[in-house]
């Protein structure tokens, strides 16, 4: 995945494995199933890492480096109404203040390089999968919001696809997206965290969501 300016105690990474099979009757909007989570500490960066099973009867799962073209692009550029590109220095009284997630520094569009700083807005179908982030206390459950200061970033992602280009068949297997961080145990500390997930398939067709059980890091760390 692209993700612009994360703060240095986060990236993100992918694990992918897939069983293609022909079975009938699998559906046309992907179906995915939980299956683990877990937390592996490592002397650089920890992962947490979380598995779904899915189905899907064209087996259109995954984006390559590649396709960035729409609806994939990572960013759309925001215009006035004279269809001028914002940039920070004649931005309107609503617009953000300076963060990474909201400005593109020296962006190239349309292969041309404009030395400014633009508004811009992070495309959602540039990511195939989905991921939030639940704190529970005291029984109710808030979401961890990582595009709010400090972090300013998502642990949505891509994985890559699944059959090569031209293929259409059914496929199921299990999908196994990898985040990693030097952070998990100085942002979550000793918290019950629940993780929400969906996919989505190139035709933009979105899975039902899965959630995990109510965990923390102990509970889930593979030694």
């Amino acid at each position: 995945m692209k993700v612009k300016n994360l703060s240095y105690i986060l990236f993100c990474g992918l694990i992918l494995s897939a069983c293609v099979t022909p079975p009938e009757n699998f559906p046309t909007v992907p179906e995915i199933e939980y299956n683990t989570v877990e937390f592996v500490e490592t002397p650089g960066s920890d992962s947490l890492i979380v598995a779904i099973d899915f189905r899907d009867s064209e087996g259109d799962l995954g984006l390559n480096p590649r396709d960035t073209d729409p609806p994939f692009n990572n960013l759309d550029y925001l215009r006035d109404a004279t269809g001028n590109l914002i940039t920070y220095s004649n931005r309107p009284p609503n617009a953000p203040s300076y963060n990474p997630l909201d400005w593109e520094i020296n962006p190239v569009i349309n292969n041309i390089e404009i030395r400014d700083t633009v508004w811009v807005s992070i495309n959602p179908n540039h990511f195939n999968i989905f991921v939030k982030f639940f704190i529970k206390r005291q029984g109710n459950y808030t979401e961890f919001d990582w595009s709010a200061p400090p972090f300013f970033t998502t642990f949505n992602g891509r994985f890559p696809r699944i059959l090569n280009e031209g293929r259409t068949q059914p496929i199921e297997g299990t999908i196994r997206y990898a985040m990693l961080s030097s952070g998990w145990n100085i942002i979550f500390r000793n918290d019950t965290v629940r993780l929400d997930v969906h996919i989505q398939d190139r035709q933009l067709n979105k899975s039902n969501v899965v959630s995990t059980p109510d965990f923390t890091l102990q509970q889930i760390s593979r030694n």
